[in-house]
């Protein structure tokens, strides 16, 4: 049996034993209505394999087009996995459509409780077909990723194991980052969706569709979209914005993100999985790639802490180019996993530490016990000379201007501030390793009542090369970003309410930049960035995911006393 060679890294260094063969065809049946509790009927389409007899199943839910997941094409809806794959090794794929798209009744909620309701559902549903032997897992990532932590919260009985990588378990921290609305992704993911929504499954299914899929999957070009990352997929939904469709529920949602709910509310809450993740006592995998700071890496580290009372969490993370277009990473470390789970099989994928990952700048894999491994801190002062350095020296300021858009400024003027501000340390006599959580403890004053605080990590190679490493953001008026909305102690007026700057005084901010790792060679510096507006096209924005404007001017002020604190593994 042939079958495409896939993309990707497909393991974190394991070695395996017994994994399952590539022995059977394929059977497909297509528009499989699954009918959920209160009347409604999903949309899946059931891949399995041609033989007699029971098999595991895989479900895999999501709003995007379940007919093209096996069309090979670098899109960023295309996150089913390979379905060829999975059959062939003696598992059903059931590839579903969440509620109010691709054909299947009602309305979309995006991530809310009739969601988790429905899948919930669907995994029962397939647990009791001909084909199931009763044990049903979880694939895909993305929003395929959600909807398993969806499935798991809800403890469907015979959902036994998921493979959740690059998950979100709270909607509001993908869509607002601490207050600034990530709307460069947030706006043309709406629109895609309402875009393919009116697609036919007569225009999904077509003959250009089959023998676009059949060219797709033609070696020597399937293999360049390896290196297809997540800013071109960014990009093309940026283009998608340009056509019409259908403004329901689209643009309902879009107005509930970005006008309707934009701080945390009960609306927000519904779609929140954090405080049900003590629910879950099946066996998770999480994953994700250092790249995606953005988006679902917050989120992986989230939902590990949440999942802390459960022994059977392993985790794996992604060095650049490790999950790309169309999903096809980590299928041997998948099928290693529910080789295990789903059919008992003694495969290895529990040796050794629980959590491995790329180093970025090193070579080969890494492991620890424990997330964040341990390390060493380091205090960064951010110099009033513009240098990164251990000690702070003479104290000091510097100072930045943000202009918001529409206050008539033609130009720059030549006594203005500049619009960000750089701290740049000393080449590295050595290697430095970067792994874990990393902190701007930001010491700071505005002349607005509300300004935003961007800070990107950069590696700054010697001929000056820029590499963006993590990045943090933080609405000063929403600064209370450690303490839970739903905690007993939480003044909710600093959770829940923007509470204005004080103008013109010193505030000592909390900025959490997302966990990394990072392997800064010798000769390399350290870069922290700072700035209040990332519209502009030369401000870093790690995938080129922008905010929207906070909408103030200010002249803001940065003390030298401020720190950047970072986990030093070795170095």
């Amino acid at each position: 049996m042939k079958l495409v060679e896939l993309n990707g890294p497909q393991t974190t260094g394991r070695d395996f034993r017994n994994l399952s063969e590539p022995q059977h065809a394929l059977r497909h049946e297509h528009n499989v209505a699954v009918p959920v509790r209160d009347g409604v009927s999903l949309m899946a389409d059931v891949h399995r394999p041609d033989a007699e007899g029971r098999f595991p199943v895989l479900v895999a839910a999501s709003p995007y087009p379940r007919q093209i997941q096996n069309l090979g094409a670098p899109m960023g809806f295309i996150e089913a996995g390979n379905t060829d794959f999975w059959v062939s090794r003696g598992y059903v794929h059931v590839i579903a459509n969440v509620r109010g798209t691709g054909g299947s009744g009602g309305e979309f909620g995006f991530f809310d409780a009739a969601e988790r309701r429905d899948m919930h559902d669907l995994v029962e549903w397939a647990a009791t077909q001909p084909w199931c032997d009763g044990n049903v897992g979880m694939i895909g990532i993305s929003y395929f990723a959600m909807t398993q932590l969806e499935a798991a919260v809800e403890r469907p009985p015979h959902l036994r194991a998921i493979f959740p990588v690059a998950v979100t378990a709270d909607l509001f921290e993908a869509a607002s980052h601490h207050g600034l609305a990530s709307s460069a992704f947030v706006t043309p993911f709406l629109s895609m969706m309402g875009l393919t929504a009116a697609r036919s499954d007569q225009f999904w299914r077509s003959l250009p569709m089959q023998l676009a899929r059949r060219a797709l999957h033609i070696g020597p070009l399937h293999r360049r979209f390896g290196t297809m990352n997540g800013e071109a997929a960014v990009t093309m939904m940026h283009e998608l914005l340009k056509l019409p469709h259908d403004p329901r529920p689209w643009d309902q949602l879009w107005l509930d993100v970005f006008v309707n709910h934009q701080v945390r509310d009960d609306w927000w809450d519904e779609r929140d999985l954090t405080p049900m993740l003590s629910n879950i006592d099946i066996p998770v995998y999480l994953g994700c790639d250092w790249e995606n700071v953005p988006l679902h890496l917050p989120s992986t580290f989230i939902t590990w802490k949440g999942l802390a009372h459960n022994p059977n969490v392993q985790m794996g993370l992604l060095d650049k180019f490790g999950l790309t277009w169309p999903w096809e990473s980590l299928h041997t470390e998948a099928l290693a996993w529910y080789d295990h789970w789903l059919k008992g099989r003694d495969t290895g994928i529990l040796d050794g530490d629980r959590v491995r990952y790329a180093l970025p700048g090193s070579s080969g894999w890494h492991s620890s016990a424990s997330w964040p491994p341990p390390a060493n801190h380091c205090e960064l002062a951010l110099r009033a000379d513009g240098t990164l350095a251990v000690q702070e020296g003479e104290s000091g300021s510097r100072e930045y201007m943000t202009v918001a858009a529409g206050t008539g400024r033609v130009k720059p003027s030549a006594i203005d501030p500049p619009s960000d501000l750089t701290w740049t340390s000393a080449p590295l006599d050595s290697d430095l390793d970067v792994v874990g959580e990393i902190e701007l403890r930001l010491v700071a004053s505005a002349t607005a009542a509300d300004t935003a605080w961007m800070a990107t990590l950069q590696d700054v190679a010697p001929d000056g090369d820029t590499t963006d490493v993590t990045a943090g953001w933080l609405r000063a008026s929403l600064r209370a970003v450690d303490v839970p909305a739903s905690s007993p102690g939480c003044p909710v007026l600093s959770c829940r309410i923007p509470v204005a700057v004080p103008v013109g005084e010193d505030v000592e901010y909390r900025i959490p930049l997302v966990p990394n790792a990072r392997r800064f060679g010798a000769g390399h510096s350290l870069r922290l960035v700072l700035t209040s507006d990332d519209q502009n096209p030369r401000t870093p924005a790690i995938m080129n995911f922008r905010h929207a404007s906070v909408g103030t001017s200010s002249r803001n002020t940065v003390r030298s006393s401020s720190r950047l604190l970072l986990p030093i593994t070795s170095g």
